[in-house]
């Protein structure tokens, strides 16, 4: 079955989906917000070096810089473990050559990071370069990658959410919730595709969005997730962080 690639528009330096009439990011601070709102809000890196392997599971790639961002920043971190699998799921890629022109507008060349542990944006189109060869062979289903020198795997879902996540059947230890706004892209955040991915959860996993939106963080309690809003990165008010404790009982809860 051939890939068709999704177009990709752009609105004064922001791509833009034009599917869902949303952005992907925002026009300044993207990477700093990726940072912010996705590993810090899954407690990373902290949180891998526990593990010898860590899965992370996101549900929306779209132009790859949470994949990028928290790649960079495990092979970065001298205390991380062996193996780190990357699991995304895109209903919608965009072309390769889409991809990294976004990438480029990102990582303009005067961005300077101050904190060690970020470099320059630029650091990312480095970390980009072996995805370029695999990118055209890109097809419906499950795409897995090997990436440095096979310490870390890339598998790109490629399809429906939900028919995605039922096709999983690995425990994970981190979430990035990602889609498109939960306004925009309902099926994305809906009850049955959170519950897809609380099944794919452990007691302690860890998961980050940037959205606070209350049937989002109603459905996610209900799952067995505790769920608290934090302060976000401006020009986000807030986002969202939660810690999987376990199936909730079918009696609820005892006295």
């Amino acid at each position: 079955m051939t890939l068709t690639f999704e177009p990709l528009s752009w609105q004064n330096g922001t791509p833009r989906s034009d599917r869902f009439h949303d952005i992907y990011r925002t026009r300044f601070d993207a990477l700093a917000q990726a940072h912010r709102v996705f590993l810090e809000g899954c407690g990373l890196p902290t949180g891998w070096r526990q593990r010898p392997r860590f899965t992370l599971l996101e549900t929306g790639f779209g132009l790859g810089l949470n994949f990028l961002a928290t790649w960079n920043t495990w092979r970065r971190d001298p205390a991380r473990g062996t193996q780190l699998h990357y699991i995304s799921i895109e209903a919608y890629p965009v072309s390769w050559d889409d991809l990294h022109t976004a990438l480029r507008a990102t990582t303009a060349p005067d961005e300077v990071s101050t904190d060690p542990a970020r470099p320059a944006a630029s650091a990312l189109l480095d970390l980009a370069e072996p995805l370029a060869p695999r990118w055209p062979t890109l097809k419906p289903g499950l795409n897995t990658w090997p990436l440095d020198a096979g310490q870390v795997t890339l598998t790109l879902c490629i399809g429906d959410v939900q028919d995605m996540l039922r096709q999983l059947d690995m425990p994970v230890d981190a979430v990035y919730l990602d889609g498109f706004s939960p306004a925009l892209n309902p099926h994305m955040w809906s009850a049955q595709t959170l519950a897809l991915v609380a099944r794919r959860c452990q007691p302690g996993t860890r998961l980050s969005s940037y959205t606070v939106a209350r049937p989002v963080r109603d459905a996610l309690t209900q799952l067995g997730f505790a769920v608290q809003r934090v302060h976000g990165l401006p020009p986000k008010r807030h986002a969202l962080q939660a810690r999987y404790l376990g199936p909730p009982s079918p009696h609820g809860p005892t006295t």
